[in-house]
């Protein structure tokens, strides 16, 4: 049972039993004297004000011990693949943006000092504004969300929204937008998650949770002047697709080599992997098969593997452990699978401090995948998990018509619509597991809320900025080594 279901089962049994009644209350359920009508989670929400008082969002607590970035860097890419930490590193440096892409740990040891009303949520772990994005289901259509779960796990919800909101500042100035503007673009981010919140705690249960269909987000968080950048990223989306990277990235195999195609070194991106490695990442889709939904396995017996490689990805996960496994089926036609290494959320050492309690421990990718399920309003088809060679790892389509908005790209008049189309996404996804009438009855009607955490992420932005500095600083000194342009 996990630290939601924990919680949820602890408030029950609290509870006092109804007296009377033609049937039981059911485990799994909710008891009937808990449901408290319209109002009394929303007033509970409320009450949470005199305890954490809005205003105290807005102000970082970076504690005396807080590691300097290098060293905070350094810690982080332990255990990775060593001669990737020099892309990570150069990828790293960029920005400070893409500093705080690569950073969520170091972002988690400091907000660990910061407030928290104490009501969980499922988290993304890394909410930044370069982690929503399209992406196809199963039948092809796109739908906009998250799309990144590697730091998922049970937390404070306030997390999530202050590295949101603090994102947003940093891709508003790298697009040279005023600090006017990069504050208004927080602060549209936190208002449009407060609103879409109390939306969500008006409506039923049932109605909530699917509430806010993809083609209601513009208009619901009047975001227009996205329009003709959603229209461009969807067309490039719907291309985006395992066939089309299998044409580029593969060769025919000649019949001696027992036919089929496989994977041509792109160095230092996509390189063949020697054939024991191979092996192993291909025997592992045995046991993946046992995780994915039942209804998906004829599916995908009618492919066969034909080849592995390592593929290097993302900005933070540079260095752990990555592949995409080649599929064909009777006609040729190719299923690129990505089997990537899980690692331990970034967020976990830090959940203590903020009163969290630490779950368990389990499967990693079984922790991405659920967490990703749990968030997204539909996941991909054929997320599983697996083991390779006693690392665990989380299975997924690769090129899934996968598309994104750059926010280091966007003109300066979007990025406050972006923000409050993220922010919306954001509350929508917390709302699967945390329930909307506590947090709305938390945030309220008025803006206090939103002015307290754009502060924050203006602040914290500052101090990102300051941290990307110290490493651009040692990547000049020699002290850390760094592959620029990669």
């Amino acid at each position: 049972m996990d630290e939601i279901q924990a919680g949820v089962q602890e408030q029950r049994d609290s509870d006092p039993q109804p007296d009377g009644g033609r049937v039981p209350d059911v485990p799994g359920f909710a008891r009937r004297a808990a449901l408290g009508g319209k109002t009394l989670h929303k007033e509970q929400g409320k009450k949470l004000r005199d305890v954490v008082p809005r205003s105290a969002h807005r102000q970082p607590a970076l504690a005396d011990d807080r590691p300097d970035a290098v060293r905070a860097v350094e810690e982080s890419s332990r255990d990775r693949v060593p001669e990737l930490t020099p892309i990570r590193i150069g990828r790293m440096a960029a920005s400070p943006f893409a500093f705080l892409r690569g950073s969520a740990g170091l972002m988690a040891h400091d907000l660990a000092g910061t407030p928290v009303t104490g009501i969980a949520a499922q988290l993304c772990g890394d909410a930044h504004a370069a982690n929503f994005g399209l992406y196809g289901d199963a039948r092809g259509r796109l739908v906009m969300d998250l799309n990144d779960f590697d730091e998922t796990i049970v937390g404070p919800w306030e997390w999530d929204l202050k590295r949101l909101a603090t994102s947003l500042v940093l891709a508003g100035r790298e697009v040279g937008a005023s600090e006017e503007m990069c504050r208004a673009a927080a602060f549209d981010t936190v208002g449009a998650y407060r609103r879409t919140m109390r939306l969500l705690s008006r409506l039923s249960a049932l109605d909530a949770w699917n509430a806010i269909a993809d083609e209601e987000l513009v208009s619901h968080t009047d975001a227009r002047d996205l329009l003709g950048t959603l229209e461009r990223v969807s067309a490039k989306a719907r291309n985006n697709t395992s066939a089309r990277f299998a044409a580029r990235s593969t060769e025919t195999v000649s019949d001696v080599d027992g036919g089929g195609r496989r994977f041509v070194d792109a160095a230092p991106v996509l390189r063949r992997v020697p054939d024991a490695e191979a092996a192993a990442v291909a025997v592992s889709l045995g046991p993946y098969l046992e995780t994915v939904s039942e209804d998906r396995l004829p599916l995908l017996a009618r492919y066969a593997v034909h080849d592995v490689a390592f593929r290097v990805v993302g900005t933070g996960s540079v260095g752990t452990r990555s592949y995409v496994v080649l599929l064909l089926d009777h006609r040729g036609e190719a299923l690129v699978l990505q089997v990537k290494e899980a690692r331990p959320s970034a967020l976990l050492p830090h959940l203590p401090t903020a009163g969290f309690t630490v779950p368990e421990p389990g499967h990693e990718g079984r922790r991405v995948v659920l967490g990703q399920k749990r968030m997204q309003v539909v996941s991909d088809s054929l997320l599983g998990w697996t083991t390779v060679e006693g690392r665990p790892f989380q299975v997924r389509q690769f090129r899934n018509r996968k598309g994104s908005v750059d926010p280091a790209a966007l003109t300066v008049e979007q990025v406050d619509d972006y923000g409050r189309m993220t922010g919306a996404l954001l509350a929508r996804a917390h709302a699967h597991s945390a329930d909307p009438r506590l947090i709305a009855g938390y945030c309220g009607k008025n803006e206090e809320f939103d002015e307290a955490v754009a502060s924050f992420a203006v602040s914290y932005a500052d101090r990102t900025t300051a941290d990307h500095a110290d490493l651009l600083s040692a990547v000049r000194a020699g002290r850390i080594a760094a592959e620029l342009g990669v």
